[in-house]
């Protein structure tokens, strides 16, 4: 596990042709788990009405949606029968993607592979899978630094404008995929929640059975950074939305299930109405490779892409293996439709250092939008100290709630990109950012449009400079570059700010094609040109993006 306390699960689906390596090495009669999946729902019948909560029929005619499709439909009775009878045992299924969990020995799959009704066959990973707890030493009582953590994690968001609005998510639904919530049922944190009966409902899809407070306290802080509220401070933004609570990790260690749980938990929070789906799920190199980050690869992908279909807004944590090998985000934070949420440091209020980068392997933007990723929530003991991008993500959940319980005519695709667009640094992007931290004022009033340039381009033979004009500087002394890839490429090394309150140039290099060969964060101190970028680095068609104090400006090459 890469990260410190956070839950960003490193796991995928083998390849289907990794079927065959394992029947050649395998004893005969060993027992392997697969998904069976099938080609199509024939003969099925299926009533919205009868199956789904009311809050899910209001999401889909709120957003002209059809009140079902084929993914929505139950899988074929006669199929699953003759498929169990193949098999050792099956475990579970998948609506969405019309497919079966089994066990059976390699002899049995060849049957089922035969079934003129079966798609394909892909085998499940099976390595164990650690999950970290939080650990004692996080358990604390605030200090000043801590208090300005817990009261900014939600300021730098917006929170004072939404409170003047009178937002608080009211009226939103939420999933919550995690590990567990232990204790939620008797924290002080929560009693709110209870009070106002905005606990819907809970499934343990480990246990099979309703109760969900314990095992973990993961998922407990998850809630507190959405929902959560003690000794007269809000830990998140979202006090007043209602919530769907689902265990689908074990705590210590997983066979086969961890993925087949999410699958069901996500069709299962459509089921029930959610607007909302937060996850801190993420597989990563223990099965895939780079290049399958495509956002289209992988199930959960897959799952979630369909989620966000439904009318559904998905939101991810981007992952943190930005200090590890792997360094990149997981799935399903690269699908195409997740909200993929980025850590930011609240002491130097950029990228922390853990937070994985993007982009995807086909050169999307992720992550989308960035939170703290080092924050105070609220566990069984009281406040504690956490970090990851497991808590960035309900962050901007209980961001997303507010925003729409103040414009409900908003679909979930167009409030994913309202999201976005009131990044602080929009249209500004890079890699370790995405479009910043968003701003409730930005989203409710729209950006100021009379913004004055706050740097200019110095072109010249072999060079262009970029320089912040005199009425901007800061009053500080030389500045220092962070390389935000991570990289240190061409002679930039990592540098931690200096002034935790310092004044930022975000910068990037786009090639023609659009997608950023380089982006870095200057500290403007007393040297007012702070970048020299060579023409010679620069491709024809290549553009440089320069972010300060709110403006954007651009340079064509």
């Amino acid at each position: 596990m890469s990260f410190t306390s956070a839950i960003f699960l490193r796991r995928a689906i083998f390849a289907a042709s990794l079927f065959f390596f394992l029947s050649s090495f395998l004893p005969v009669q060993a027992q392997q788990k697969f998904w069976v999946v099938l080609k199509d729902k024939k003969g099925v019948s299926f009533d919205p009405y009868q199956y789904f909560d009311a809050k899910a029929i209001e999401r889909r005619q709120r957003q002209h949606l059809p009140l079902f499709d084929e993914t929505d439909k139950p899988i074929n009775a006669k199929y699953r029968h003759q498929i169990i009878s193949l098999s050792d045992s099956v475990s579970g299924e998948s609506r969405w993607l019309n497919a079966i969990a089994c066990f059976a020995k390699p002899a049995q799959i060849e049957q089922l592979r035969k079934l003129d009704f079966v798609r394909e066959i892909i085998p499940f990973q099976q390595q164990p899978a650690i999950l970290a707890e939080i650990p004692e030493k996080y358990k604390v009582t605030l200090k000043a630094d801590e208090l300005e953590i817990l009261q900014n994690q939600t300021a730098s968001l917006g929170a004072a404008v939404f409170k003047e609005k009178g937002l608080n998510g009211k009226g939103i639904r939420i999933a919550i995929l995690d590990a567990g919530f232990k204790g939620v049922n008797n924290t002080a944190a929560f009693e709110h929640l209870y009070k106002e009966k905005q606990l819907i409902k809970t499934w343990d899809f480990v246990k099979r059975n309703e109760y969900v407070y314990s095992y973990a306290t993961h998922g407990t802080l998850v809630l507190s950074c959405i929902a959560g509220r003690l000794n007269g401070h809000d830990i998140g933004l979202a006090t007043g939305a209602e919530f769907l609570l689902a265990r689908t990790e074990r705590m210590h260690s997983e066979r086969f299930s961890e993925e087949e749980n999410w699958l069901a938990a996500m069709e299962w929070a459509d089921k029930n109405g959610a607007d909302i789906i937060n996850s801190s799920l993420g597989y990563t190199n223990d099965r895939y490779f780079r290049e399958q980050m495509d956002g289209r690869y992988a199930f959960v992908a897959r799952a979630a892409n369909l989620a966000a279909r439904k009318g559904i807004l998905v939101v991810n944590a981007n992952g943190n293996d930005g200090t590890a090998d792997w360094k990149i985000l997981g799935t399903p934070a690269d699908a195409d439709s997740v909200l993929a949420v980025g850590g930011i440091d609240p002491k130097s209020l950029f990228h922390v250092n853990f937070s994985s980068y993007g982009p995807t392997a086909d050169k999307r933007m992720k992550p989308n939008v960035s939170a703290f990723g080092i924050v105070v929530g609220a566990g069984p003991k009281g406040f504690e100290n956490t970090q990851g991008t497991s808590f960035a993500s309900p962050l901007v959940a209980g961001f997303a709630a507010c925003a729409w319980q103040g414009n409900r005519a908003l679909t979930n695709m167009q409030l994913f990109r309202e999201i976005e667009k009131s990044g602080d640094l929009y249209p500004y992007f890079d890699y370790a950012h995405g479009f910043g931290m968003p701003q409730a004022g930005n989203l409710l009033n729209g950006k100021p449009t009379d913004l004055k340039p706050t740097m200019q381009f110095e072109p010249g033979k072999e060079e262009v400079k970029i320089v912040i004009k005199t009425e901007f500087m800061p009053d500080t002394t030389g500045p220092v570059l962070t390389d935000t890839t991570g990289h240190g490429k061409n002679g930039v090394y990592l540098l931690k700010a200096k002034n935790p309150a310092a004044n930022y140039v975000y910068y990037h290099i786009a090639n023609p094609k659009g997608f950023l060969d380089r982006y870095y964060v200057v500290e403007v101190q007393d040297d007012p040109e702070v970048a020299v970028v060579k023409l010679e680095a620069l491709r024809p068609g290549s553009i440089i993006r320069v972010f300060y104090k709110g403006y954007t400006g651009f340079y064509a090459h």
